[in-house]
């Protein structure tokens, strides 16, 4: 078991590091960051044994393997919604994770409010006597999503599953309000993108002049500028003499 633990740790420092590779060609190449923050979870043993117990599977490594696929989990925040998306197609995208399920509940989300992007990826793990292939869990949502999500567990974990109505009412309510801040989050930085592509009004009046020609330079003038008394030694519209 320490040693199956082990390798669902290297398949978590696998997908981070992709991640990580990712967000730094952001940094520096690209001009908008997908990526926020990411963070990553182990199941601890006690959490293992438990799910064990209570979805009916023998605490052995082969039917963990086979049947638990959140031991090993990734966690990405995005900005925007439209961001989610982006980061999904650059990691299914890579050659050597493939994807074994997706589960959309950001375009479908569960009866209590909760939105995120659930990505079942196995990578391979490159161990000294063979390689393993280790499913991880990556979830991709919002900065609204992570903060309420983060909520909605500490209120179940306090209460022990048994949460009050009148707390899963102002949950649900919660989420709405965070699904309406993502919205026009999302809606304003689209027009702000579409600012940036615009040329700024001075600039697009200087080039309706330079195509008039109205911003031709004039060399009379800028003679007279090197020599004040162009006018005195040659004749007004004349230039100097050559020579």
């Amino acid at each position: 078991m320490r040693r199956l633990a082990l390798t669902y740790k290297f398949g978590i420092d696998a997908v981070m590091t992709k991640i990580g590779t990712l967000r730094e060609e952001f940094r520096h190449i690209q001009q908008d960051n997908p990526v926020e923050h990411v963070g990553s979870r182990l199941k601890s043993f006690e959490s293992i044994v438990a799910k064990c117990r209570r979805k009916g599977i023998p605490l052995e490594p082969e039917a963990i393997r086979s049947q638990m696929f959140d031991i090993a989990g990734v966690r990405v925040t995005c900005a925007f919604v439209s961001d989610i998306y982006k980061v999904r197609d650059m990691l299914v995208a890579q050659a050597d994770l493939t994807l074994l399920e997706e589960r959309d509940y950001i375009a479908h989300p569960k009866a209590n409010g909760y939105k995120s992007l659930h990505l079942i990826v196995q990578v391979p793990v490159y161990l000294s006597d063979r390689t393993e292939h280790v499913v991880v869990e990556i979830q991709v949502r919002t900065i609204a999503m992570d903060f309420w999500a983060s909520l909605e567990h500490k209120i179940y974990y306090k209460y022990d599953r048994q949460v009050p109505r009148h707390l899963t009412d102002s949950l649900k309510l919660a989420a709405d309000v965070a699904a309406s801040l993502d919205s026009s989050m999302e809606r304003i930085h689209a027009e702000v993108r579409a600012l940036a592509a615009e040329p700024e009004p001075h600039v697009e009046k200087a080039v309706a002049r330079a195509e008039s020609g109205a911003m031709r330079i004039d060399i009379e003038d800028l003679m007279r500028g090197i020599w004040p008394d162009l006018d005195e030694q040659t004749g007004a519209g004349a230039g100097p003499a050559l020579g």
